[in-house]
């Protein structure tokens, strides 16, 4: 059967047969499908790692370039005091923190917004202690689950998957948070901060006798893992201005809001309440001082302001004139009537009539 003369023919052939039982054997047909399995396994392999790249509170990586976080309060500074705050939504200040009620397309309040962030795991929620205290560390994280079930807040389960009508959401009885900030003085550029740490939404419901609300504290916030997410959320500012809006980072960070002071950290760890106890005009002195001493600190550190304008504008005065101004400043300035007495009279002018109004101008060298 071998030709010498068609052996090229001979092997066109072989490698004709060669390919063909490749591409129709079980294991070449398997082949393809396979490097399909160990693209799609790659693929897989990639999105749990662009998913295990976040930081605290499941923001990903485009996410905090996008929304970038802002600088953290240095470790060692000279100066610094923590406040707790009872920020009231029916103030005119924190109005905007409760608006909308419920959700108008993609306008959220703050509760709502927070809400719906936890329950999908995009930020942890920390404990709220009886004490007040917080604990902002992975032991304190709880689970929605429980936070749901200890309020009685309806939601349906699906596989494993919680989920929250927005009629369901207790927005409306969020009316109120304690806020917790820190007012330092950072050395390293000689500037006067106040950043908000935390913050906890406090729900007011009332009983079936139409008693006082009760407050119940749901969970404590922490800011930096929220604040990016409130980056893309805004907050009215105006009651009479619909486009006075900001975002409701700019609200915290900007220190728009208005709340009492109830607790401030000391060693003791008293708050107001228990240092006044049932006196309040104590409390309310309390609160007063504490806002006065915060206020002293920060004029201390920058001083008096009119003070500060006068020597700025000084410095902005010609040499020669600055001079001629200290010169002047030394000597008190004399009246009409004592420079008319020190005035020679002059020769061959008589004492009465128009002469006595004259002035004789003396040229002075400079």
């Amino acid at each position: 059967m071998y030709d010498r003369n068609n052996n090229g023919w001979i092997t066109l052939m072989g490698l004709f047969v060669f390919i063909c039982s490749l591409l129709f054997s079980p294991a070449g047909a398997l082949a393809q499908p396979k490097k399909s399995r160990v693209q799609q396994q790659q693929q897989q392999a990639q999105q749990k790692q662009q998913q295990g790249n976040t930081s605290q509170g499941g923001m990903t990586q485009r996410m905090q370039l996008l929304y970038p976080t802002a600088v953290d309060m240095p470790e060692e500074v000279v100066w610094r005091r923590d406040i707790y705050r009872e920020l009231d939504l029916n103030e005119e200040e924190n109005a905007g923190l409760y608006d909308p009620v419920e959700p108008q397309g993609k306008r959220l309040n703050l509760f709502t917004y927070v809400f719906k962030l936890a329950l999908n795991g995009y930020i942890p929620v920390y404990e709220y202690n009886l004490d007040g205290n917080e604990v902002l560390e992975e032991t304190a994280k709880v689970d929605m689950k429980t936070i749901l079930d200890n309020y009685h807040i309806f939601y349906e389960e699906n596989g494993g998957k919680v989920k929250v009508d927005n009629s369901d959401i207790p927005s409306a009885e969020v009316k109120m948070y304690y806020l917790k900030e820190c007012a330092y003085f950072d050395q390293a550029n000689s500037s006067f901060h106040i950043k908000p740490i935390a913050f906890c939404p406090v729900m007011l419901r009332e009983d079936d006798f139409g008693g006082e609300a009760a407050k119940y504290p749901l969970f404590w916030v922490k800011y930096s893992e929220v604040e990016p997410f409130l980056s893309r959320q805004t907050v009215k500012t105006s009651d009479y201005n619909d486009a006075a809006q900001m975002t409701m980072d700019d609200y915290f960070t900007r220190n728009k809001y208005k709340g009492k002071i109830y607790k401030t950290a000391n060693r003791l760890g008293k708050t107001l309440a228990q240092i006044a106890g049932n006196d309040s005009t104590k409390y309310s002195d309390e609160q007063k001082r504490i806002e006065a001493e915060l206020e002293a600190f920060r004029k201390n550190i920058f001083g008096d302001k009119e003070k500060q304008d006068s020597i700025d504008s000084l410095a902005n005065l010609d040499p020669k004139q600055l001079k001629a101004s200290k010169k002047s400043s030394g000597r008190q300035p004399r009246t009409k009537t004592e420079k008319v007495k020190n005035r020679r009279p002059s020769s061959g002018g008589s004492s009465g009539g128009s002469g006595a109004a004259r002035v004789s101008v003396r040229r002075e060298r400079h």
